[in-house]
């Protein structure tokens, strides 16, 4: 009686872990989310910063040599 229980008490424990483990998988992967999220529209500002730059030296006419 002491072998099956010993298996399904260490069957229980092997599936807590893997559910604790799962979730921190899963908040990891929010936060990366996010932090992608974060970056693009910094990369986008970056874009527009940019483009309204160029914009403004092909207006007036001046070239970079």
């Amino acid at each position: 009686m002491f072998w099956p229980m010993l298996a399904i008490a260490l069957g229980f424990l092997g599936l807590a872990v893997l559910g604790v483990l799962a979730l921190k998988v899963f908040v990891e992967a929010q936060r990366l989310g996010r932090q992608v999220a974060e970056t693009t529209q910094r990369i986008n500002r970056a874009a527009e910063d940019l483009e309204r730059a160029a914009t403004t030296l092909a207006d007036t006419g001046e070239a970079l040599r």
